[in-house]
């Protein structure tokens, strides 16, 4: 029954893209985490009248999230091509899409991570300071558990951003979802696929917002 209405999808490779864009997905979100967390805290830290107060590190560090964040997805990748075959050893492939996935996301969280830090009450950082708390006890036991669900709800964001940017990395050759609907829904006109091909991208992006927010409703103290 269900082939009459979609005569051109191979359930089985629509399966094998999928998880293909699963795995791009998930392992970009993770080093987006990790890499947007550190330089969130960076700027956040260097920021004037904070514990590391320093012009030109925040400077440099912020040109630099400013100058990625700004590049367009599809400019970026074809711009990190070279940098990609020398780390992966080709530019093609889901492994290949990971540079551009990571070095494309990680600023634009690292935006809200700074964001999110500078919300804290700057009284609970000044007791912390008080009681005679380093540095690194104050990043571990206020600023991230503080800022955590202003964190969990950028990395939601950013996931989301993600799974579109996994889509036109698809259209040059990674693999997945988008380079599904490309190949053969656009480039065949099989319709079908690009449809079923949109739906579970659809679906995708509705479980990460509902996991989001509940985690993000989980932490929230207020």
């Amino acid at each position: 029954m269900i082939n009459q209405y979609f005569p051109n999808v191979d359930w089985l490779i629509m399966w094998e893209e999928t998880k293909s864009t699963l795995y791009m997905t998930g392992i970009s979100v993770l080093a987006t985490f990790i890499l947007g967390t550190i330089l969130g805290l960076i700027l956040f830290l260097t920021a004037k009248g904070n514990m590391w107060e320093s012009k030109p590190i925040n400077a440099v560090i912020s040109t630099i999230v400013n100058i990625f964040r700004s590049i367009p997805f599809i400019i970026l990748i074809v711009l990190l091509i070279p940098f990609t075959t020398f780390l992966v050893g080709t530019m093609i492939g889901e492994n290949a899409a990971m540079p551009a996935l990571i070095i494309g996301a990680a600023p634009f969280y690292a935006r809200m991570v700074e964001i999110g830090l500078r919300e804290i009450d700057k009284g609970v950082i000044e007791a912390a300071k008080s009681m005679g708390a380093t540095t690194g006890t104050i990043i571990w036991k206020v600023l991230l558990p503080e800022s955590m669900p202003a964190l969990i709800s950028g990395i939601t964001v950013t996931a989301i951003a993600l799974v579109g940017y996994t889509a036109m990395a698809g259209a040059i050759g990674a693999g997945g979802l988008g380079s599904l609907a490309y190949n053969y829904g656009y480039q065949r006109n099989q319709n079908d696929v690009t449809f079923v091909a949109t739906v579970i991208i659809l679906i995708i992006v509705f479980v990460i917002q509902l996991i989001g927010d509940f985690i993000t409703s989980k932490l929230d103290k207020r």
